[in-house]
Protein backbone atom coordinates (compact mmCIF):
# COMPACT_ATOMS: atom_id res chain seq x y z
CA UNK A 1 0.00 0.00 0.00
CA UNK A 2 2.43 2.70 0.62
CA UNK A 3 4.02 2.05 -2.62
CA UNK A 4 1.03 2.76 -4.18
CA UNK A 5 0.34 6.15 -2.32
CA UNK A 6 4.09 6.96 -2.72
CA UNK A 7 3.19 6.81 -7.24
CA UNK A 8 0.40 8.53 -6.34
CA UNK A 9 2.00 11.28 -4.55
CA UNK A 10 4.71 11.53 -6.79
CA UNK A 11 2.16 11.35 -10.25
CA UNK A 12 -0.10 14.53 -7.97
CA UNK A 13 3.10 16.26 -7.30
CA UNK A 14 4.74 16.37 -10.77
CA UNK A 15 1.07 17.14 -12.58
CA UNK A 16 0.31 19.99 -9.70
CA UNK A 17 4.37 21.28 -11.08
CA UNK A 18 3.18 21.06 -15.00
CA UNK A 19 0.16 22.43 -14.43
CA UNK A 20 2.11 25.34 -12.76
CA UNK A 21 4.59 25.61 -15.29
CA UNK A 22 2.11 26.00 -18.01
CA UNK A 23 0.12 28.50 -16.18
CA UNK A 24 2.96 30.80 -15.37
CA UNK A 25 4.50 30.30 -18.91
CA UNK A 26 0.40 31.70 -20.09
CA UNK A 27 1.04 34.64 -18.07
CA UNK A 28 4.44 35.50 -19.63
CA UNK A 29 2.91 35.36 -23.39
CA UNK A 30 0.22 38.04 -22.31
CA UNK A 31 2.71 40.15 -20.91
CA UNK A 32 2.58 43.90 -22.33
CA UNK A 33 6.11 43.42 -23.49
CA UNK A 34 5.89 40.31 -25.02
CA UNK A 35 3.00 42.29 -27.45
CA UNK A 36 5.12 44.82 -27.89
CA UNK A 37 8.18 42.72 -29.04
CA UNK A 38 6.33 40.33 -31.11
CA UNK A 39 4.38 43.54 -32.79
CA UNK A 40 8.19 45.09 -33.31
CA UNK A 41 9.65 41.54 -34.89
CA UNK A 42 6.59 40.98 -37.20
CA UNK A 43 6.95 44.85 -38.56
CA UNK A 44 10.42 45.59 -38.25
CA UNK A 45 12.33 45.16 -41.81
CA UNK A 46 15.59 44.09 -40.64
CA UNK A 47 13.89 41.52 -38.47
CA UNK A 48 12.21 40.15 -41.51
CA UNK A 49 15.86 39.99 -43.48
CA UNK A 50 16.89 37.96 -40.79
CA UNK A 51 14.47 35.64 -40.39
CA UNK A 52 12.47 35.85 -43.24
CA UNK A 53 8.75 35.36 -43.70
CA UNK A 54 6.08 34.71 -42.27
CA UNK A 55 7.47 34.67 -38.51
CA UNK A 56 6.37 31.93 -36.12
CA UNK A 57 6.11 32.13 -32.63
CA UNK A 58 6.62 28.78 -31.07
CA UNK A 59 7.32 27.78 -27.47
CA UNK A 60 6.44 29.44 -24.80
CA UNK A 61 7.87 32.19 -23.18
CA UNK A 62 10.70 32.32 -20.38
CA UNK A 63 11.92 35.09 -17.91
CA UNK A 64 10.20 36.72 -15.33
CA UNK A 65 7.91 39.92 -15.00
CA UNK A 66 7.78 41.80 -11.33
CA UNK A 67 4.91 44.10 -10.70
CA UNK A 68 6.29 45.07 -7.10
CA UNK A 69 9.48 46.67 -8.65
CA UNK A 70 8.55 47.18 -12.55
CA UNK A 71 11.05 44.83 -13.88
CA UNK A 72 10.87 42.26 -16.58
CA UNK A 73 13.61 40.00 -18.95
CA UNK A 74 11.76 37.55 -21.11
CA UNK A 75 12.99 35.57 -24.06
CA UNK A 76 10.25 33.91 -27.01
CA UNK A 77 11.59 31.37 -29.12
CA UNK A 78 11.30 32.53 -32.81
CA UNK A 79 11.65 31.56 -36.42
CA UNK A 80 11.23 32.00 -39.77
CA UNK A 81 12.37 30.59 -43.23
CA UNK A 82 15.83 31.95 -42.74
CA UNK A 83 16.43 31.83 -39.39
CA UNK A 84 15.82 30.20 -35.66
CA UNK A 85 16.68 32.23 -33.01
CA UNK A 86 15.35 33.96 -29.33
CA UNK A 87 14.25 37.31 -29.14
CA UNK A 88 14.87 38.90 -25.96
CA UNK A 89 12.89 41.69 -24.12
CA UNK A 90 13.69 43.54 -21.63
CA UNK A 91 11.44 46.09 -19.98
CA UNK A 92 10.95 49.14 -16.97
CA UNK A 93 7.38 50.16 -15.47
CA UNK A 94 7.08 53.76 -15.13
CA UNK A 95 3.80 54.95 -14.06
CA UNK A 96 1.84 52.01 -14.66
CA UNK A 97 2.73 51.87 -18.22
CA UNK A 98 5.65 48.88 -19.33
CA UNK A 99 8.16 50.15 -21.77
CA UNK A 100 10.94 47.89 -23.90
CA UNK A 101 14.35 49.40 -22.56
CA UNK A 102 15.85 46.34 -24.36
CA UNK A 103 14.99 44.19 -27.99
CA UNK A 104 17.05 42.02 -29.59
CA UNK A 105 16.74 38.92 -32.07
CA UNK A 106 19.71 36.32 -30.90
CA UNK A 107 19.91 33.88 -34.09
CA UNK A 108 21.20 30.31 -33.33
CA UNK A 109 24.91 29.48 -34.81
CA UNK A 110 26.79 32.02 -35.16
CA UNK A 111 25.25 35.05 -36.54
CA UNK A 112 25.03 38.31 -35.02
CA UNK A 113 22.63 39.39 -32.90
CA UNK A 114 20.05 42.45 -34.32
CA UNK A 115 19.31 44.98 -31.47
CA UNK A 116 15.84 46.53 -32.33
CA UNK A 117 15.39 49.24 -29.43
CA UNK A 118 15.49 52.02 -31.42
CA UNK A 119 13.70 51.15 -34.55
CA UNK A 120 11.32 50.17 -31.53
CA UNK A 121 11.35 53.69 -29.97
CA UNK A 122 11.47 55.48 -33.62
CA UNK A 123 8.09 53.87 -34.82
CA UNK A 124 6.45 54.01 -32.20
CA UNK A 125 7.61 57.63 -30.80
CA UNK A 126 8.38 56.36 -27.24
CA UNK A 127 11.45 57.13 -26.16
CA UNK A 128 13.32 56.44 -22.76
CA UNK A 129 15.54 58.90 -20.97
CA UNK A 130 18.94 58.63 -21.55
CA UNK A 131 21.07 58.69 -17.92
CA UNK A 132 22.99 62.03 -18.13
CA UNK A 133 25.55 62.44 -15.39
CA UNK A 134 26.05 65.89 -15.67
CA UNK A 135 21.98 67.03 -15.66
CA UNK A 136 21.30 69.37 -12.74
CA UNK A 137 19.85 67.35 -9.95
CA UNK A 138 15.76 68.03 -9.25
CA UNK A 139 14.79 70.32 -6.36
CA UNK A 140 13.69 68.56 -3.13
CA UNK A 141 9.78 68.47 -2.95
CA UNK A 142 8.16 71.38 -0.46
CA UNK A 143 6.77 68.55 2.10
CA UNK A 144 5.94 69.50 5.46
CA UNK A 145 8.93 69.54 8.22
CA UNK A 146 7.36 66.62 10.15
CA UNK A 147 6.46 68.09 13.71
CA UNK A 148 8.88 68.66 16.68
CA UNK A 149 7.29 66.73 19.12
CA UNK A 150 4.54 63.74 19.80
CA UNK A 151 2.71 62.65 22.24
CA UNK A 152 1.22 59.36 22.31
CA UNK A 153 -1.32 58.83 25.28
CA UNK A 154 -2.13 55.19 26.21
CA UNK A 155 -4.78 53.81 28.53
CA UNK A 156 -3.85 52.43 31.52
Amino acid sequence: MSGIHTARRRFTLTCLLLAGATVGCSRLADHPLVEMAKEEVTLNERARELLGEPVNWSGGVTGRANEVDGLAAMQIPVSGPRATGVVVVEGKKFDNEWGVTMLEIRPEGDAEKVSLTADLAARTGVNTPKFDPNAEPTPASNTAPPPAEVSLELPD
